[in-house]
């Protein structure tokens, strides 16, 4: 019998419209609550299995209470309202008291059967943060699966690391680290962003995605773009240095017109070395100041819109605007008779 020390591993779920489909993944958990091997010889066991309630609009409520009741392992957490996957995300990671911290979508399309694996890529290799990595498309759709390739490769550029742009939402994560993060990240901050601010070993390990089951997604493309939107603000300050490169540009280009403008003014209709420069349509000067008034217009508006996004995420931060709260009572969205 083996009676070495067993990895405890908090399974965190946020859920905003996982009425259908928490049933069955909870069921594909089960098995894993029980101490067991990975596929390198590992012991570990799912500890804990923390069901953040994102206030979605169906009735994963009342099937959050059901699942609670069911089985010893699952334990619900209340947010006030929506406040989003990633601080639903926090939440749990708060409340998670496991060695390791995995966090996984409700829709039935990651497998927490690929946890051993990825356990065994972090103790291994000593790693403080593992992302899983598809090696099948996900079944989105070629547009949006495009989508998500480009912002993820955006990320890299701004992040400069070609690790952390490969995020995932299924992660393995050091319980201490997972802690520590949800303690002191503030509203707006991008969790995988945060993750990279504290951790310097990160690895991938190859896992197979499932079909999801049956539930919408709740992201549009509205939402998504938001999404990266966020990404992107809290990247840094590499977004505010483009703002100086365009400056740069803008002023390059703005020389390049006024040479142009100087060449036509002083060359048009003069003789050039014995022979004459003549324009078809001399103009009075109003196309050119028109492009440069649109132009320079553009770039101030552009600057100004990107220095103010940043000061809204600034003020959300200095005005302890709360990344989320966690109630003690079930919260229920408005039922529509």
């Amino acid at each position: 019998m083996n009676n070495s020390v067993a990895h405890r591993v908090s399974l965190v779920i946020p859920v905003y419209c996982g009425e259908k489909t928490l049933p069955i993944l909870i069921e594909d958990i089960a098995p894993l609550t029980v101490k067991q091997s990975t596929p390198g010889g590992i012991d570990y066991v799912v500890c804990e299995v923390i069901l953040v309630h994102d206030c979605g609009p169906d009735q994963s409520d009342i099937v959050l209470e059901a699942l609670g009741a069911q089985y010893s392992f699952v334990r619900p957490v209340w947010l006030s309202r929506n406040y989003g996957q990633h601080a639903a995300t926090m939440a749990g990671m708060a409340s998670a008291t496991g060695d390791w911290v995995v966090t996984i979508d409700e829709d039935g399309q990651q497998d927490p059967a690929d946890i051993g694996s990825m356990l065994d890529s972090a103790v291994s290799r000593s790693l403080q943060l593992v992302y899983a990595q598809p090696i099948n498309p996900p079944p989105h759709g070629w547009l949006r699966n495009t989508l998500s390739r480009t912002a993820k490769s955006i990320a890299n550029k701004l992040l400069g690391s070609s690790q952390v742009g490969k995020f995932n939402s299924f992660r393995l994560v050091d319980g201490e680290i997972a802690r520590t993060l949800a303690a002191y990240c503030g509203n707006g901050v991008y969790l995988d962003v945060g993750l990279f601010w504290i951790t310097g070993r990160i690895g991938h390990c190859p896992v197979r995605l499932r079909n999801e089951l049956d539930r919408p997604s709740g992201y549009s493309y509205i939402k998504l773009f938001a999404h990266f939107w966020n990404l992107i603000l809290t990247t840094g300050t590499r977004p505010l240095r483009l703002i100086t490169l365009m400056g740069f540009s803008s002023l390059i280009f703005a020389i390049a017109i006024s040479g142009y403008a100087l060449y036509g003014k002083f060359f048009c209709n003069f003789p050039v070395q014995g022979w004459t420069l003549v324009c078809n349509n001399p103009a009075p000067g109003w196309t050119s100041l028109l492009i440069v008034v649109s132009f320079f217009s553009g770039v101030t508006l552009t600057s100004l819109g990107v220095i103010a996004e940043y000061l809204a995420v600034t003020m959300g931060i200095v005005m302890g605007k709360p990344l989320y709260v966690v109630g003690t009572k079930p919260t229920r969205p408005e039922r529509r008779q």
